[in-house]
């Protein structure tokens, strides 16, 4: 199960990057790159039979409005309380009651939790800066919460809604949703509007 979706956001990365670029030019006008895209986040959904796993990827701006470590307790309650929301998935991704699902893993990573920002992700070569990792142009803070779920149902699982995400985030304009589920795999713009996917 890990092994399917750690595959996939390496496939699909340059789609999502091609994407964002295409509409990225009236949207900004410095041009960064479509991975870290204030108000975007990207969400891969697979369900594998009864077991659902979906791990949502966004800038801490989407979420708490900013991206610097929290030290005022105004920043730190936004923190807290954004956090609170991440560890209720099955409100947070309003999944139905009638497919059962129960949460057999999650794990929520971000700098603004105190984790330390991963430094290996593509940055090989410049390993011998000690620091580097902090400075590094693409080391905005990025907010990652995956979950793991095991369905009784998993047929009244048809749709994803989003629309509680779009609520509770409103920063959140569009989430960028890889969809993998019995009818195949697709590529989904999900927007406050259009926040129902179908499986």
């Amino acid at each position: 199960m890990r092994r399917l979706l750690l595959a996939l956001p390496f496939a699909l990365l340059p789609l999502a990057i091609a994407h964002a670029a295409d509409e990225h030019d009236h949207d900004h006008e410095h041009g960064s790159l479509g991975a870290h895209e204030h108000g975007v986040g990207r969400l891969n959904a697979v369900l594998d039979g009864q077991a659902l796993e979906l791990e949502l990827d966004s800038p801490a701006m989407n979420l708490v409005g900013f991206e610097h470590l929290a030290t005022s307790a105004a920043d730190k309650a936004k923190v807290a309380a954004a956090r609170k929301q991440l560890e209720n998935p099955l409100t947070l991704f309003s999944l139905p009651k009638a497919a059962g699902c129960v949460i057999s893993s999650q794990e929520l990573n971000s700098p603004l939790f105190g984790d330390k920002p991963e430094a290996d992700h593509d940055d090989d070569d410049d390993h011998d800066a000690k620091d580097g990792a902090h400075e590094h142009h693409h080391d905005h803070s990025e907010i990652h919460a995956h979950y793991q779920f095991t369905c009784a149902t998993p047929t009244a699982l048809s749709n994803l809604d989003l629309t509680q995400v779009f609520k509770t985030f409103p920063a959140t304009q569009k989430i960028q949703v890889q969809l993998i589920g019995p009818s195949g795999q697709q590529g989904v713009e999900a927007t406050a509007t259009a926040a129902t996917l179908k499986f």
